[in-house]
């Protein structure tokens, strides 16, 4: 394997491995919390699901840059492989890395803030979607991490 396709395997890597990570945090945090709360009242656990749900968006985002990736390098997709400089793995590497770090972080976030909405939800039923826009608020850097990597990507030379 040439260093430049190891380079961009890494960053595929990378932003799989990062955004997921933070989706299983996040949800490992919310659905902490909803367990407790479902203890009590399992008539929640549709609204909870939700908030549960949540942080796992983060790890999609990072899939969806590691499949894109694959798919231009000819990795997966039935085309020819693509042969890369060593330059161009460092630029697929950094493209990859605004989704991996985005989605570390906010995944683990939005997980801690669904989880407070749980007791939102465990208190004061009807304001449930006022938990779920606090939550949605840290998916915006998620969001604006896919989309700096997806126009890496695409800026590439391959």
């Amino acid at each position: 394997m040439e260093v430049g396709l190891g380079l961009a395997i890494i960053g595929i890597a990378l932003a799989v491995g990062l955004a997921g990570a933070g989706s299983a945090l996040g949800i490992g945090y919310a659905a902490s919390a909803a367990n407790g709360v479902i203890s009590e009242d399992p008539s929640k656990f549709g609204s909870l699901f939700i908030l549960v749900a949540l942080p796992g968006t983060q790890g999609i985002y990072g899939f969806l840059v590691g499949v894109m990736v694959m798919m231009q390098l000819g990795l997966i997709g039935g085309g020819e492989m693509v042969a890369i400089s060593v330059g161009t793995g460092w630029q697929i590497l950094g493209a990859c890395l605004p989704v991996g770090i985005a989605g570390l972080a906010s995944g683990a976030h939005q997980g801690r803030v669904s989880a407070a909405g749980a007791a939102v939800v465990a208190k004061q039923p009807e304001d449930f979607f006022k938990a779920v826009i606090m939550s949605a608020m840290v998916e915006t850097y998620a969001v604006l991490g896919l989309l700096v990597s997806i126009l890496l990507i695409f800026a590439i030379q391959l």
